[in-house]
């Protein structure tokens, strides 16, 4: 297999199934996570509710992130896997139910609203899991040799189901309604359902099965604090995704700045990820190892400046360039970062080191939402985006200082050493 094969991962069958399943989950919950919000906004017109959706999504997500964590390390993944995507098809299906007409005609609009913050938060507790779960079943379906472009591509149809499904969500609202459009995203998490059954269960590879759980949790916990490059990656990431988190106030954007409606909406909520998209499927064709560090920081420099562009824009266009180049330069972070994860983590803690991510990086994006639209009631939308790109750019000059070792990483020399075993 040539060096600088792009396609090196794309020739395992079982890799390909896992990124069809991926894509499957990511659609689903992207496009979920915009109906909702669309729904809950046109109900309150209240910034502070859309904040209070993130909240109730990530507090399951963060406090059970460690048990998460030890709990995939100690079991099958693909079963495991099943579980996870078999407990959101649950709650896609109560929203589904709880945003029919008949049923909602009959129930007050605050039942309406804490009956949603309560099926979000469910789905808080399967994605405690189901990051990890991700995660660890990825390694186990190609050869380390391939990590860097095998997480390439699972980035990037990642982001390519962060594209199509706010995308479909948005046109999807004004087409078929919120009712018929949770329908959609309910039949997608079946679909996941079947295709990861032709996927065959993977040995464990943790040697320490039946370990103590505060044990456990102790080792992951002390790797990532010792291993300054990914714990100033994450840091990096978590406060650049908390303090960027102009996305979660899209809705009112939408509505009240821009006036685009609910097609423009869909547009808006798709350009971070269609950016990421076009950066993640270059990079597949010009790796970014080298000099890994210093592009990392680079990339979430832009992204703050990008956001600040955004949040004074009252121009459409220039609202959608600006969040088109958010998501190019979130999609170098995102595949550099993925890449240092999967390099170097040992194969028995990948489940506690990726519930740690999830903490960092994962739940910031709806702590994000809710510093956004807390933010947003205190000083105002447009105050609150500005706001929070500043605090960007002066994450990245911190971490940059406090992390050296991550400012001068080379990713480089990781992958010859795997392309030797």
């Amino acid at each position: 297999m040539k060096k600088t094969d792009p396609y090196a991962a794309l020739r395992f069958r079982e890799f390909n199934i896992f990124l069809l399943v991926r894509f499957a989950m990511v659609f689903a919950w992207s496009m979920q996570f915009v109906v909702i919000e669309w729904e809950v906004y046109s109900i309150t017109k209240n910034p502070l509710s859309l904040g209070i959706i993130g909240l109730m999504e990530v507090i399951p997500a963060v406090s059970m992130a460690l048990f998460a964590g030890h709990i995939v390390d100690q079991q099958e993944k693909r079963s495991l896997l099943f579980k996870c995507i078999f407990g959101f098809s649950i709650v896609s299906l109560g929203l589904f139910l709880l945003t029919w007409p008949l049923i909602v005609g009959n129930l007050s609009t605050n039942t309406v609203l804490y009956a949603v913050y309560f099926l979000v938060f469910l789905g808080g507790i399967v994605r405690a899991f189901l990051g990890p779960t991700i995660f660890s079943l990825f390694s186990l379906l190609v050869p380390k040799k391939i990590y860097p472009n095998a997480a390439t591509w699972s980035s990037s149809v990642w982001q390519m189901g962060s594209v199509v499904g706010p995308a479909v969500g948005g046109f999807a609202i004004h087409w078929i309604g919120v009712h018929w459009s949770m329908c959609f995203v309910f039949s997608f998490s079946v679909m996941a359902l079947l295709l990861l059954l032709q996927i065959p269960k993977k040995p464990i590879m943790n040697p320490n099965i039946g370990e103590p759980i505060l044990k456990s949790l102790k080792e992951g916990i002390k790797f990532v604090k010792n291993t300054r490059v990914i714990l100033g990656a994450l840091t990096l990431d978590m406060f650049a995704v908390l303090f960027g988190g102009a996305v979660a106030l899209l809705p009112i954007y939408a509505q009240d700045i821009l006036k685009v409606g609910p097609e423009g909406f869909g547009i808006l909520r798709a350009a971070p990820a269609i950016g990421a998209l076009l950066i993640m499927f270059t990079s597949a064709h010009f790796p970014l190892n080298k000099n890994a560090g210093m592009k990392l920081l680079g990339a979430i420099f832009g992204f703050g400046i990008c956001i600040i562009v955004f949040g004074v824009s009252t121009w459409f266009w220039v609202s959608v360039i600006a969040l088109f180049l958010s998501g190019a330069t979130d999609g170098i972070s995102m595949v550099i970062r993925s890449t240092i994860l999967q390099l170097r983590t040992p194969d028995a803690m990948r489940g506690r080191v990726a519930s740690v991510n999830s903490m960092f990086v994962g739940s910031s994006n709806e702590l994000g939402a809710f510093e956004s639209g807390l933010t947003a009631k205190l000083m105002g939308t447009v105050t609150a985006v500005v706001f929070g790109g500043g605090m960007t750019l002066l994450t990245v000059l911190g971490t940059g200082f406090f992390f050296p070792k991550l400012r001068k990483l080379d990713l480089q020399k990781d992958l010859e050493e795997h392309e030797r075993e």
